[in-house]
């Protein structure tokens, strides 16, 4: 629909010009008026104002000019409707679209606020767009949300750090909140609000600085990414340990669907029973070929490589490793 307008419109556009043209010239050359004449016949003319002509003409010129009068009314009639159904067009479809993204919003739960489009940001909403984990982008700068496909992203023009905006983004329903802001002070003064809005709402921001780090943590960030020092880190480890570094970067965690080797399984679904049972017991190796190699408590302790023996406690979590394939027999075996 929206390119039929707009083909309608340039050709209106096209034809409006010829016509006027058309007039300009052919009062110029036909009956030798000057050109300020023929423009000036021209425009009154099409205007239709009724003024008389700069001179008298011959029969040949009644004819000219009544074709020209004719063909401009229908012309410019075809263009004004045109210009105007392209102006009524491009206000619904924004409006639709903005009822639509609105409505989406609204409906979401236990979703993730990313604050923040730019690369960070980014990289947060591509990783959540290959988990398929709904989610919300706040920015402040609408250039950054151009040729964004509507159906797939939500987001927001505003500034994260104004509590309405937080707000309108669902915080109150929201799980999780990501700063992804470049000014550490933003990140800051969003970790504060979010906090004060939702109390147990999960917050993860970034920081630049060294000094920034405790503060976002006081002020109620449950986790704070540095990226510089893991980028750094991350260099000096291939120097040191290149080959376990190369080893590590080939888990992937997360991307393409069927490259995942690293996955987390909640106690809810490994015990669908709500019987607490010993990684023994469960036999996942056997029903699906994957590794424990983590277990996190449900106080937040971490056990690397727990033993057959361990107990899994109800709100507790595995984390698992295993080949891609391996990986989608876990997912398909306990329905992740």
């Amino acid at each position: 629909m929206t390119r039929l307008v707009d083909s309608k419109l340039k050709l209106a556009i096209v034809l409006i010009i010829l016509v006027f043209v058309s007039g300009v010239v052919g009062f110029h050359f036909l009956y030798d008026y000057s050109w300020v004449d023929a423009l000036y016949m021209t425009i009154i003319t099409i205007s239709t104002v009724g003024y008389g002509e700069v001179q008298p003409m011959d029969p040949y010129g009644k004819i000219f000019t009544s074709v020209f009068i004719i063909s401009g009314l229908f012309i410019f009639g075809f263009g004004f409707s045109t210009i105007t159904e392209h102006i009524l067009n491009k206000n619904n479809i924004g409006n639709l679209k903005r009822n639509k993204m609105r409505k989406r919003i609204d409906s979401l739960k236990d979703h993730i606020i990313v604050c923040g489009y730019g690369q960070n940001g980014k990289q947060a909403v591509q990783k959540l767009l290959n988990y398929r984990k709904d989610f919300v982008i706040i920015d402040r700068n609408e250039g950054v949300f151009q040729g964004m496909e509507d159906d797939q992203l939500n987001y927001i023009v505003g500034n994260a750090t104004e509590d309405e905006v937080l707000e309108t983004a669902g915080v109150g329903k929201a799980s999780t909140l990501i700063c992804a802001l470049p000014r550490d002070a933003d990140n800051l003064f969003i970790v504060l609000s979010a906090r004060q809005l939702k109390k147990d709402l999960k917050i993860i921001s970034r920081a630049t600085e060294e000094n920034s780090y405790k503060k976002l943590k006081l002020a109620g960030a449950d986790n704070v990414i540095m990226p510089d020092r893991i980028g750094g880190s991350h260099m000096a480890s291939l120097v040191v340990v290149p080959d376990l570094v190369e080893f590590l970067d080939n888990l992937s965690v997360s991307g393409e669907h069927d490259s995942i080797n690293v996955e987390q399984i909640s106690f809810s679904k490994i015990c669908s029973d709500g019987i607490e049972k010993t990684i023994a017991e469960t036999d996942i190796r056997k029903k699906t070929g994957c590794s424990i190699i983590g277990y996190k408590s449900p106080s937040g302790t971490y056990v690397v490589n727990p033993e057959p023996s361990l107990k899994l406690e109800k709100e507790s979590k595995l984390i698992m490793i295993g080949r891609p394939q391996q990986i989608d027999s876990l997912k398909k075996y306990y329905s992740v």
